[in-house]
């Protein structure tokens, strides 16, 4: 497939280069592409061939029409040499509907709003516990020893991991979600998944009121799921109730860091912290992309789309977009409205939404009771990668009131 296009598009083939994600490059290349080639081929390589979005109204719509746009070959982009992606048709985020309606069925009570103000007492507990332990080591990574806690404390707790096992899984977690030696991250990775077969099969024998033995005991049509489908919606628990949270939480951090006027103004009114979550959400936009493949042909600004092929849709983009945002590049903890895209849109909407906001309102809330000065001790790390966009690390010093 050949378009025409101008020379600057030859820019574009840097999204699919992690090193240039790190850089923050990428949004210069979004921003002309939302202009000039809003709807751009990229020729097969590394990756299938697809096709990238970048305009708001597009992701928007791509994102709300699951029949079009399917979710269930995978909804990331990868070398064609990892073959298709395993989750596909077994995983909430890798089914369309009806199946995906039955399995967030199994499991959407834990997300509601009643459930998640439940864990708000627990929450503030674990952030103070977290932050004090910070102030007292005296220099500390933002990222791993207090960004990276909550919410993999909370996702332990719903899916009815015990207490005296939840510091084992933040060890592998860090391990497996971190930058370094791929055979580490794997290996690590393949120990989260063998504690979830251990725990699977406990809750076979004793079911409990959490996550694991609602999808170990509920059915989809009449029939039990599968192991394999127990395993990797375990899996794609964890890392969706971690990964965002904790990339959102230390990339806000960072912009507070980078604002200081904004951090002052939050701390003299309370009553913006969900204004503020809301635009750290919008600012950071940690799920870089999103990939869809297409069912049936489609034209979209007078590109003809076929059935078959891949479309991806580049949420930071969409979440910078001038025809939506006003002064999309600033950094405006009282933006309204403000109606990102940085947790999905449609029937893929992030099921853990409410819980991802209430655990970031409560981060920053108690942060604030608790420090007086979060100072920047040595450059940000940014994680390389074109999947996910955020910190690595952040060192830095907390000093208590």
């Amino acid at each position: 497939m050949t378009l025409t296009v101008p020379e600057t598009t030859s820019e574009t083939t840097h999204l699919l280069d992690p090193r240039f994600h790190a850089t923050g490059g990428p949004h210069d290349v979004w921003r002309w592409m939302r202009d000039h080639d809003p709807v751009h081929w990229h020729e097969p390589g590394q990756y299938p061939g697809f096709w990238s979005l970048t305009r708001y109204d597009d992701v928007r719509a791509v994102s709300r029409d699951a029949r079009v746009f399917s979710s269930a070959r995978g909804i990331l982009l990868r070398p064609v040499t990892h073959g298709a992606d395993p989750g596909g048709g077994h995983t909430l985020a890798l089914t369309d509907p009806p199946r995906h309606k039955a399995l967030r069925s199994l499991v959407a009570d834990w997300f509601t709003t009643r459930s998640v103000r439940a864990l708000e007492g627990a929450m503030r507990e674990t952030v103070r516990a977290v932050v004090a332990r910070a102030v007292e080591s005296g220099e500390c990574d933002f990222v791993t020893d207090i960004a990276a806690r909550l919410p993999l404390y909370v996702i332990c707790r719903l899916m009815g991991v015990p207490a005296s096992e939840q510091e084992l899984l933040f060890s592998l977690a860090s391990k497996a979600f971190a930058a370094g030696d791929p055979e580490t991250r794997r290996s690590a990775h393949q120990q989260i998944m063998q504690y979830f077969t251990d725990l699977m099969y406990r809750r076979m024998v004793e079911p409990a009121d959490d996550l694991v033995s609602a999808l170990v005991t509920a059915e989809v049509d009449g029939e039990l799921l599968s192991e394999e489908d127990v395993l990797l919606n375990c899996d794609n628990l964890l890392v969706g109730g971690t990964e965002n949270v904790r990339l959102a939480v230390s990339s806000g951090m960072q912009a507070f860091l980078d604002h200081p006027d904004a951090w002052e103004r939050l701390r003299a009114n309370r009553e913006l912290l969900p204004s503020a979550v809301e635009e750290v959400l919008r600012w950071t936009s940690s799920a870089t992309h999103v990939m869809r493949t297409v069912t049936e042909p489609v034209v979209l600004h007078g590109r003809q789309i076929h059935e078959g092929e891949r479309v991806a849709v580049w949420l930071p983009s969409a979440n910078r977009d001038e025809r939506v945002f006003e002064n999309p590049d600033r950094f405006d903890i009282a933006r309204r409205p403000n109606r990102h895209l940085a947790l999905g849109a449609g029937e893929h909407f992030c099921l853990g939404g409410m819980l991802a906001r209430t655990e970031m309102r409560v981060f920053f809330d108690e942060l604030l009771d608790a420090v007086a000065s979060v100072e920047q001790t040595g450059p940000a790390v940014p994680v390389e990668s074109i999947v996910v966009s955020g910190l690595e690390r952040l060192p830095v010093r907390l000093t208590a009131k």
